[in-house]
């Protein structure tokens, strides 16, 4: 039954995935309806408005969907990649940690270059001048962003070798932590601080998401916290937020 499970996840990732985004994007907004920092904003209309990038980002999607299929398989057949030089394919457990390690800390320079880089930062601003940050803000990407981010992945793919069935899982992963990240809610405070120390917490990126310099520019982490702290780039907000 477990290997028949697995199989449909592994045959059906897109739809998988689809399935858990729309779970998850209505649980997270009823945990905001009820235990929410913001209420003094029009939650619906504010929905509406970034809606429509899931349309503008679909064709991007699509298209780039097609060139990750034929890059893994590429690097499978030819055992190409940083991860084939570690001779872990037979430990399942440590290779995919590994490689949800090396792809976290991908997006991580992604997202360091997105702000760093005045071109990149001016479409990356599309997702930073949402005024109020909450589950509809997982939505706000510029299509450019979208080819620029998908295209740096599907190349980090291509150097790292990363498999299949890897990426599929760390990619479910992801929705969960990147929904979680930009809920409209706070966890208690010593409940962050432990949570903190590993993953990026709506705490944290709140922060991120702040206006203001120097603010702006750290808790780059994707799901993982501690590049910030090895790389100097963690900050707390003086204020509750």
């Amino acid at each position: 039954m477990n290997h028949q499970f697995l199989n449909f996840i592994f045959s059906h990732g897109d739809l998988v995935q689809m399935i858990l985004f729309v779970s998850l994007f209505f649980i997270s907004w009823t945990i905001e309806n009820i235990y929410g920092v913001f209420f003094n904003y029009r939650k619906w209309k504010h929905a509406f408005i970034n809606a429509p990038f899931i349309i503008t980002n679909l064709p991007g999607q699509l298209l780039l969907g097609v060139a990750f299929v034929g890059v893994i398989r590429w690097t499978s057949i030819h055992h190409f990649g940083l991860l084939y030089s570690f001779h872990i394919e037979k430990n399942h457990v440590l290779l995919f940690l590994t490689t949800f390690i090396l792809l976290d800390f991908g997006e991580y320079i992604y997202h360091v270059f997105m702000h760093k880089t005045k071109t990149l930062w001016r479409f990356h601003l599309v997702h930073h001048s949402d005024k109020i940050v909450d589950i509809s803000t997982t939505l706000r990407e510029h299509p450019a962003e979208n080819l620029i981010r998908l295209s740096f992945t599907l190349l980090w793919i291509f150097f790292t070798g990363a498999i299949f069935w890897a990426i599929l899982l760390r990619q479910i992963i992801q929705v969960f932590t990147t929904m979680f990240a930009h809920i409209n809610y706070r966890l208690p405070e010593k409940m962050d601080i432990i949570i903190g120390c590993i993953f990026i917490t709506p705490n944290l990126h709140q922060v991120h998401h702040h206006y203001q310099m120097p603010y702006t520019n750290c808790n780059y982490g994707d799901v993982f916290s501690f590049w910030d702290r090895l790389l100097e780039h963690s900050k707390s907000y003086p204020a509750r937020i």
